[in-house]
């Protein structure tokens, strides 16, 4: 991970841990996959530096990595805090979905640094993305990506 990108990671934690602090006492569905998108972020970079991924599906990695560094995207993190984060997760989670059809799932989740299981997670955001984000926003990430 360069610089720049450690620097996005720090942001998002911090973006993150901040709105938990000061939403303890709300609730929200969707914290659990707020909380997975530094890792989720960290996750992208660390497989873009792994030889053992093909370089078309690099490439996806990379426009992941754009996207979520991008002030620019259909739920902006800038207007909405945290929750703008789920536009990217369900983006990081198609991109995975495709990569782990292609490539040996371990090597996913040998690079995987959270908590819970990358393969599941990564089922579970893509089985909710429309509830998550709405299904018009859902099918333009599909489109995009």
């Amino acid at each position: 991970m360069n610089e720049r990108q450690s620097d996005f990671y720090q942001k998002i934690r911090n973006d993150v841990k901040h709105w938990l602090n000061d939403n303890l006492d709300k609730e929200n569905k969707w914290v659990d996959y707020i909380l997975a998108a530094p890792d989720l972020f960290h996750l992208l970079c660390k497989l873009t530096a792994d030889s053992k991924i093909p370089s078309n599906k690099k490439l996806k990695l990379v426009a992941g990595i754009a996207y979520f560094i991008s002030p620019i995207d259909l739920l902006p993190e800038a207007f909405l805090g945290p929750i703008g984060y789920l536009d990217d997760i369900a983006v990081t989670a198609y991109i995975l979905n495709d990569l782990i059809n292609e490539v040996d799932p371990q090597i996913v989740r040998n690079h995987w640094a959270g908590d819970s299981d990358i393969l599941d997670l990564i089922k579970t955001i893509l089985a909710n993305a429309d509830k998550m984000i709405g299904s018009k926003l859902w099918k333009k990430i599909r489109k995009r990506f």
